[in-house]
């Protein structure tokens, strides 16, 4: 095998291991409301199982996110694979909430670990293509783990276990086999001074993230919403009760913003931030609509465009912010984007859930998605504002 081959080939299988740790991510969402009923827990238990995944790959990113710079990638990658499979069959054998708990919890930590070695890996092997992976898998896998899970679970047996066995399966092979790919870095001493937290944000960037953090903060705060309630909000707010909805919204959200990300890769960055925060605005209040109105066919619209925001304003908000840093001083810049990220990403949703218990889903999703509203419009003022600015000191000059 040629070295131009192996390398694509390695790439090929970075990429779909990467989309599988995703794609596990996602697969219980359509499984939340079996859970609630066999389980009988409240929507804001529901909300503490999905959030306690999102702070332990906070914490992995934190601890373990540069430790295959010292170790090497290989060595890494198995070890979140392992972690892994143990989590699929903590999910398989799941008959309590603490069960389901302690599998999203160790899921969260092998998925943080497996996102930044997988991540760097990619890189490694392709500095062209490897950003572009990176941006685009994660949400190809969180489209392909929801909508799998949602058709095993309508017209498969074992609706809360075969999904997670097809998981582990696959990832037993990729631990075998990652063995068999070129290391691409070479061990370094510092592996157990590389566990402590660090974060950085350079004076140059703190303007620029300052400015795109409430678009960032609003677009993850949705997709931690929909990857956790959107489900049980679709069955309140329409009556549905197939299992295929929750799985195909998770789906149509993440696909859009991944054609989104891939369509306007070229394009300049505050362009991009504005036209997220139009459309995420513009989706969320059609998706409070949706929700009022009961109709199932305008929450897929809605999901459609608020998608395309999740997009656009991610990238918008990664290209306004990461290219202001210093080459020394990137890796702490990202780790605090995706700390900033990550939290937005769980604690708006936590929050949401215990609101649910005195106020009820639909009440709590109405002033959610106001606060989303606010917050996006809020930024395309002050990025407005910012021009604005400009124009007047290049005017003068």
């Amino acid at each position: 095998m040629s070295s131009i081959t192996s390398r694509r080939f390695s790439l090929v299988f970075l990429a779909i291991t990467l989309l599988t740790f995703l794609a596990a991510s996602s697969a219980p969402t359509p499984l939340y409301h079996l859970y609630q009923e066999g389980l009988h827990f409240s929507s804001g238990t529901l909300t503490l199982i999905f959030g306690v995944y999102a702070l332990s790959l906070l914490m992995a990113l934190l601890t373990v996110g540069s430790l295959s710079d010292h170790l090497g990638r290989k060595p890494v990658i198995f070890v979140a694979l392992v972690l892994e499979m143990i989590a699929m069959l903590l999910f398989i054998n799941a008959d309590s909430v603490a069960w389901l708990i302690a599998a999203r919890t160790l899921q969260g930590f092998a998925t943080g670990m497996a996102t930044a070695v997988l991540g760097a890996a990619l890189l490694d092997i392709d500095r062209q293509q490897g950003p572009l992976v990176n941006s685009l898998t994660p949400l190809l896998g969180m489209a392909c783990g929801a909508m799998g899970s949602s058709l095993l679970v309508e017209f498969a047996p074992l609706p809360t276990q075969l999904v997670y066995g097809a998981l582990f399966a696959l990832m037993l092979v990729q631990g075998v086999y990652v063995w068999r790919l070129p290391e691409s870095v070479s061990r370094i001493p510092g592996a157990l001074a590389s566990l402590r937290p660090t974060l950085h944000v350079p004076s140059q960037a703190r303007r620029a993230l300052w400015l795109s953090l409430p678009v960032d903060i609003a677009v993850w705060a949705m997709g931690g919403f929909y990857l956790s309630l959107a489900p049980s909000l679709v069955r309140a707010a329409t009556g549905s009760t197939s299992n295929l909805v929750g799985g195909a919204l998770v789906a149509v959200l993440t696909l859009s913003g991944a054609l989104m990300i891939f369509s306007l890769r070229h394009q300049p960055a505050d362009k991009v931030l504005r036209l997220g925060a139009r459309l995420l605005a513009m989706g969320v209040a059609l998706i409070l609509v949706a929700v009022h109105t009961g109709s199932l066919t305008l929450f897929f619209f809605a999901t459609l465009i608020a998608g395309s925001g999740f997009g656009a304003g991610f990238l918008g908000a990664l290209r306004s912010v990461v290219p202001l840093a210093l080459p020394h001083e990137r890796a702490g810049l990202m780790s605090a984007f995706y700390v900033l990220s990550y939290l937005a990403f769980c604690l708006p949703t936590l929050l949401a859930g215990n609101l649910t218990r005195s106020f009820g889903l639909i009440a709590t999703t109405d002033g959610y998605g106001a606060v989303l509203i606010v917050l996006a419009l809020g930024a395309l003022i002050g990025l407005n504002l910012q021009d604005a600015g400009r124009r007047r000191a290049t005017s003068r000059s």
